[in-house]
């Protein structure tokens, strides 16, 4: 089965590169724009962004949590506020996405983001994996028409199928994912893409990292991922949750290019004598067939 988002079609091309900037913006335009342009920089094919209506989207009992952040003490929901985009800046950043040729898309929270990215009309819909078990927001989200990429991280099996379930399997495609930040090896569990092939045959199956480093992504991509979701930023040191786990600039330009190379060499799996083998074989076989 194939997935179009934009101009790409998951399970039948190329891996399909997302550069998760998620929350890394710290609510600034300019900051998305700069992500933006890394993004784009390094080859990916599309940015993800994260939406939310934070008087529903955060748990009750977190609102009132108090939360150190570069503006002050405040409270959680107070911050949940502080790091949304208006509709305004999101017109911005996602035109500026667009103009540097990248697909742009979220992941919403709540009903009523799904209405307003549905509003922006973009490419697709993402399903973080702390959502997965919201049924209300999966039914909003398959209504849409839309494609739809869904995390698991943080979920059973038996949760993953009744949001499989609900969603559909004619355009959706599924990630991979643990959701530790930031993931040590030991909990990558990389086989699991095998195992999501095999439970939902013909649905594209990819891979959302938050380990520090290369080489799980790339061992996803060795293991038939069709896409890749990565958290990037300007800065691994700056405040906030995610930038530890993600990449800056040299790193995801550098995890690009070796997916490239890797999928590249997998081949097909036909056996064969190619080109470069014919000069050794007349130098060194002593037996012909």
């Amino acid at each position: 089965m194939v997935v179009s988002i934009g101009s790409s079609e998951l399970g039948n091309g190329a891996v399909y590169v997302i550069a998760e900037i998620g929350l890394n913006h710290n609510g600034d335009v300019d900051l998305a724009m700069q992500l933006i342009d890394v993004a784009a920089d390094a080859g990916a094919q599309a940015v993800k962004f994260q939406k939310r209506t934070p008087e529903i989207s955060t748990p009750e009992h977190m609102k009132n949590t108090p939360r150190e952040t570069p503006w002050g003490l405040m409270t959680y929901l107070e911050y949940r506020y502080r790091v949304e985009f208006s509709r305004e800046q999101y017109v911005e950043i996602g035109d500026y996405a667009t103009l540097r040729g990248l697909d742009w898309f979220a992941s919403p929270w709540d009903e009523p983001s799904v209405d307003f990215l549905e509003d922006l009309n973009v490419s697709a819909h993402k399903v973080a994996s702390a959502s997965v078990t919201d049924l209300g927001l999966l039914e909003a989200l398959a209504a849409t028409g839309k494609p739809v990429i869904l995390s698991t991280g943080m979920s059973t099996l038996d949760q993953i199928d009744r949001a499989v379930d609900v969603l559909g399997t004619d355009n959706l495609v599924i990630l991979h994912a643990t959701s530790t930040y930031p993931l040590p090896p030991e909990e990558a569990n990389l086989r699991m893409i095998t195992t999501l092939r095999h439970r939902y045959p013909g649905v594209p199956i990819g891979y959302s990292g938050h380990e520090r480093g290369l080489q799980i992504s790339i061992a996803a991509v060795a293991l038939g991922a069709v896409a890749v979701e990565r958290h990037i930023t300007l800065d691994r040191t700056m405040w906030g949750s995610d930038h530890a786990a993600s990449l800056e600039l040299q790193g995801f330009t550098q995890l690009v290019r070796d997916i490239r190379i890797v999928e590249e060499a997998l081949g097909d799996g036909v056996k064969r004598i190619f080109p470069g083998e014919l000069a050794p074989l007349a130098k060194l076989r002593r037996v012909p067939a």
